[in-house]
């Protein structure tokens, strides 16, 4: 086990919430020299990090503990209706592991991804040079799941291999196939892969209450949350 006590964290300026409009955040980040591996990124997980291209961060906010870690518990995990459809509407598709998603045909995908649905967000406009410091493989725990119909690349899940699951790191796909609710399939995916492999959890980063964005993970039933550092069940 890796001695978290030595680690060094950083923490960022208050800016506007990206998720609350009334609200400030503040951001904590794991010193970019640390080496990291698989260990230590499984142990920061169980205390709320998540990843984004090479930095390991955690809301640390002076007024505000509204974002909240979750996790799936796959084994427990029973689709609903909803969810079973949408797994029945893309049984034609094929899973694919690949090593890497720097290709022209990857990142015409995200482009079209973020000018189409996210042109109000952060990522906007992408760039090559964003989408390969954002997805870039880390520590060598990342998998790509391509979605694929008949050759066709419908889309992309980013995940980490911890110890003890996968943690979601970014979905993309083609919007002109909403019929088919890629972004939930993502998720099923995952859940489906994390057994396949043995893993307990699929991490999805965190959830908000007030934050209507945020509202889909509350679907995936059981969820687990993090609350005073203990995993506990969301009512």
């Amino acid at each position: 086990m890796s001695d978290l006590s030595s680690l060094k964290l950083f923490a960022t300026a208050p800016h506007p919430c990206s998720y609350l409009s009334d609200e400030e955040a503040t951001t904590v980040f794991i010193d970019p020299a640390a080496e990291v591996d698989q260990e230590l990124y499984s142990q920061l997980s169980h205390l709320g990090f998540r990843r984004s291209g090479g930095h390991l961060y955690r809301p640390h906010c002076a007024s505000c503990q509204a974002c909240i870690s979750c996790r799936i518990p796959v084994r427990l995990f029973r689709p609903n209706r909803s969810q079973k459809r949408c797994i029945k509407k893309n049984q034609d598709i094929e899973l694919r592991l690949t090593d890497s998603i720097q290709t022209d045909e990857h990142y015409r995908l995200y482009e079209d991804y973020i000018n189409t649905r996210h042109a109000d967000g952060d990522m906007y406009p992408p760039s090559r040079e964003q989408y390969e410091a954002f997805l870039s493989p880390a520590w060598g725990t990342t998998r790509y799941i391509e979605y694929r119909l008949d050759d066709q690349l419908l889309g992309v899940a980013v995940c980490d291999q911890l110890k003890d699951g996968l943690s979601a790191v970014y979905t993309f796909f083609d919007s002109r196939e909403a019929k088919r609710s890629l972004g939930a399939f993502a998720i099923l995916a995952q859940v489906h892969k994390a057994r396949e492999l043995g893993l307990e959890y699929v991490y999805l980063g965190y959830w908000i209450r007030d934050c209507q964005k945020m509202a889909y993970k509350t679907q995936y039933r059981p969820l687990q949350l993090l609350v005073n550092k203990h995993w506990v069940n969301l009512n």
